[in-house]
């Protein structure tokens, strides 16, 4: 069988993750890498022992070779990546959120399907093995009619300098892991066939509490859901919470509940006097108590999902996370920071024509 040959554009800690993932994939290569910046894409392909490496994807993508490219580059630049891409006629991952605006998401869309190629969008919470376990139980109707779903992911804000500008994310914490809690709902609630449950409204409370130096974006939020089956999904994402990456999730039915601890629950309760090298993503130090997460990237679902989205373009199967998906997610995006700027609750479906989602909670950001 031949390998499907892939090259990935980012060259910092997303890309480290897809590199790890896609190496446990069978039948497949990273033949390439991209970053724009040579220093870290030279260093970046010498240590994981990647044969090509380019500062400019328009050239990688002249590869005759290459199969498909994996976007972990900021969200201002997904959307011009994807459309290029679909160009030279390779298949399409996109790190989340999809793009910056509906507008840009309709031009991805179109140019993948115009070139027939796959857009692909990576929301590995749909492939976490945790939660893939918690969506059966729902499914075989283990805790009956599901009435509330609640999502949180929380830890001290991210590490890239272009997460905190709100011109090249689009917006703060909702933007950033937001967007996983939307996509997870939609998926969970989804039933045993496949399909995306819909989300009929959204109310959102945002703040900037403790990062006010750094960004004009949010860096707390709850966002309130209603869903098309009566359940509420209630999102807890935060970048205010020290000691690293915290991601649950719960279920409540009328003949059950489940609660699925996707980290802690998976680590080693370590306490260190001197400290170590690492516990887990986002932690800050190690000294005292700490989470020592092992088998990292097969914990968040990472390596099921690259295997997922590889053999949809080798077998010509439909991605269960689409440029689609994407759309929808963004949408609800807008609809959250509008109804932040607004105080009430945004009915769906949301149409908008701002260039970012949190031009509608602060217009002059």
């Amino acid at each position: 069988m031949n390998p499907i040959r892939v090259g990935l554009i980012g060259s910092q800690f997303i890309a480290s993750i897809h590199l790890e993932a896609l190496r446990s994939v069978p039948y497949t290569e990273v033949v390439a890498v991209c970053s724009a910046f040579e220093k870290n894409v030279r260093a970046f392909a010498d240590r994981h022992r990647i044969p090509r490496w380019f500062t400019d994807y328009r050239k990688m993508y002249e590869l005759p070779e290459l199969d498909i490219v994996v976007l972990g580059l900021p969200n201002d630049l997904h959307c011009d990546a994807a459309v290029a891409a679909a160009a030279a006629g390779k298949h399409v991952i996109c790190e989340k959120p999809l793009c910056l605006n509906l507008a840009e998401a309709d031009r991805m869309i179109a140019a993948c399907r115009q070139a027939k190629v796959k857009l692909m969008y990576a929301e590995e919470l749909c492939f976490t093995p945790k939660y893939v376990r918690l969506k059966q139980l729902i499914d075989e109707g283990a805790l009956g009619e599901i009435h509330m779903v609640k999502q949180l992911e929380k830890h001290d804000g991210p590490h890239a300098g272009w997460f905190w500008d709100v011109k090249r994310s689009g917006g703060g914490v909702i933007m950033d892991m937001g967007c996983h809690a939307i996509e997870f709902f939609r998926w969970l609630l989804g039933g045993k066939l496949g399909g995306k449950a819909k989300i009929q409204s959204v109310y959102a409370d945002l703040g900037t509490y403790v990062h006010g130096d750094k960004t004009q974006g949010d860096d707390n939020s709850t966002l309130i859901l209603k869903m098309e089956n009566g359940a509420t999904a209630i999102a807890e994402e935060s970048w205010t919470k020290p000691g690293g990456m915290d991601d649950r999730a719960e279920v409540y039915g009328s003949q059950g509940a489940a609660f699925a601890d996707l980290l802690r629950g998976n680590a080693i309760h370590t306490y260190s006097k001197p400290g170590y090298g690492y516990a887990v993503e986002k932690a800050g130090g190690t000294q005292g108590w700490s989470f020592t997460i092992y088998e990292e990237a097969w914990n968040y679902g990472f390596p099921q999902e690259m295997g997922h989205f590889v053999s949809c373009v080798r077998d010509d199967k439909q991605p269960l996370c689409t440029g689609e998906d994407g759309k929808a997610v963004l949408e609800v995006l807008f609809a959250a920071y509008a109804s932040a700027g607004q105080g009430k609750r945004i009915d769906l479906p949301f149409a908008t024509t701002a260039q970012r989602p949190i031009e509608l909670w602060k217009p002059n950001a």
